[in-house]
């Protein structure tokens, strides 16, 4: 939307614009609530890092983790700048939060093992290549959608053979955030002529990064407890303070 005060980092390069007045509270931050909204999303990733650290899970959700920060911190760049390269930034990290996705989900039946990940990773960087020299607004949204649409299938499978009931009220969370995002990113995107004339912007777009930190926390503490469910580490989920959801596993001790 149209600048506050003078911008640090030059005109907008960037192929999008979000519902938000840039430059309101800071020449070096263009959209200030779409850039800290992505704070709890670290905050989140971090918790389940170290969960995953603590507890000695697998080390592809360390990993996992990871790439949620990182695409935090991606996506932080790029709306507190609204350049190009930091735009790429963001998008090249979802591609490869999916293909991690698409791994972990896909793994455990897949017979020969070095050839998924190889596969995944050769995949990954030629699309980082070729992002950073084509623009493909229209084309990289259903890429995404395509590879979101690829985990569909495994996560329903994870749900029905998943009897425990703390465990399938987690996917049920993730299906609700997710929903809850997307309507909020859509408002936002479409109907952005209209909340301009509101009292109060309701800022859909940092609104839908908040949910998306959850739905990615819920997402992968799933995907920890199936796994070592697979793994016969007697899962269980527990809350920490009574509010936060994570997974504890009590591995087999070694004769």
């Amino acid at each position: 939307m149209a600048d506050g005060i003078s911008s640090f980092w030059g005109p907008v390069t960037s192929s999008h614009e979000w519902c938000e007045k840039n430059y309101v509270f800071s020449s070096y931050v263009a959209e200030f609530y779409n850039t800290i909204s992505n704070i709890p999303c670290i905050l989140l990733a971090l918790i389940g890092l170290l969960s995953s650290l603590i507890q000695r899970f697998e080390k592809r959700f360390s990993v996992l983790h990871l790439s949620n920060m990182a695409l935090s911190i991606g996506s932080m760049m790029y709306h507190a700048t609204l350049q190009h390269v930091q735009q790429q930034s963001d998008e090249t990290p979802m591609v490869w939060e999916m293909l991690l996705y698409i791994y972990i989900l896909y793994s455990p039946d897949w017979h020969y093992r070095s050839t998924m990940p190889t596969f995944l990773f050769l995949y990954g960087i030629s699309f980082a290549v070729l992002h950073s020299v084509i623009r493909f607004d229209i084309g990289f949204k259903a890429h995404y959608v395509m590879l979101c649409l690829l985990c569909i299938p495994r996560v329903y499978k994870y749900y029905i053979y998943t009897q425990d009931k703390p465990a399938k009220r987690l996917a049920k969370f993730y299906l609700a955030t997710l929903f809850l995002g997307t309507l909020c990113w859509l408002v936002d995107r479409f109907c952005c002529n209209q909340i301009s004339n509101w009292p109060i912007n309701p800022q859909g777009h940092a609104l839908w990064h908040v949910l998306m930190g959850f739905n990615s926390y819920f997402a992968n503490t799933f995907l920890m407890f199936c796994r070592a469910q697979q793994r016969e580490w007697n899962p269980e989920i527990v809350y920490f303070m009574g509010i936060l959801p994570y997974v504890r596993i009590q591995k087999p001790k070694i004769e």
